[in-house]
């Protein structure tokens, strides 16, 4: 960039020019060098299926409950391969190309989505009727005569004059001996 400045170069058909004529003949006699070995070892250029594979933008993005992606302010609703199959709370990955193409994928495989313009709403329950004063509690203390207020020997003397009663009135001794 200094160099260029220095020569009052500010166009780009200048500046190819001005690389082509008298910078990169300067560059390749200080810094060129002759191959170590003879072999090539450059690789066969790449399909261009490959290559719009790797030149692509990829962004992860969260499948929600209702298999709806997120991104760049579209909802994309995914459809299911197979009845059964959900693929929520999980991750997808969405790839967009220069040409504006985008294509979801998930666990290594192309979904097919629809685009939806705007999220459809929830469905809205019926309306409920306002509710009243909550339910005020009434006798939250236990009664005078409540198992609670007795003490041990108390509820103990009063279970065996009970049995001693009932046992009167059926005709059966209290005691277990005869």
């Amino acid at each position: 960039m200094k160099k260029l400045r220095r020569q009052g170069i500010q166009s780009y058909e200048a500046t190819n020019a001005y690389l082509e004529a008298e910078y990169l003949p300067a560059h390749n006699q200080r810094f060129a060098r002759e191959a170590a070995r003879a072999e090539n070892y450059h690789v066969k250029t790449p399909s261009p299926a490959k290559l719009r594979e790797v030149f692509r933008l990829e962004t992860e993005r969260w499948i929600s409950n209702d298999w709806v992606v997120q991104y760049r302010g579209h909802f994309l609703q995914l459809k299911p391969q197979n009845k059964r199959y959900g693929p929520t709370q999980a991750k997808a990955l969405v790839c967009e190309w220069e040409d504006g193409a985008v294509e979801v994928h998930y666990r290594g495989g192309r979904m097919d989505y629809e685009d939806l313009v705007v999220r459809p709403q929830a469905a809205q329950a019926a309306p409920r009727e306002p509710r009243g004063e909550p339910a005020k509690q009434v006798g939250s203390k236990p009664a005078q005569g409540h198992p609670w207020r007795q003490g041990y020997e108390q509820r103990m003397k009063l279970q065996r004059l009970n049995r001693s009663q009932e046992s009167a009135l059926l005709g059966v001794s209290a005691c277990a001996t005869p």
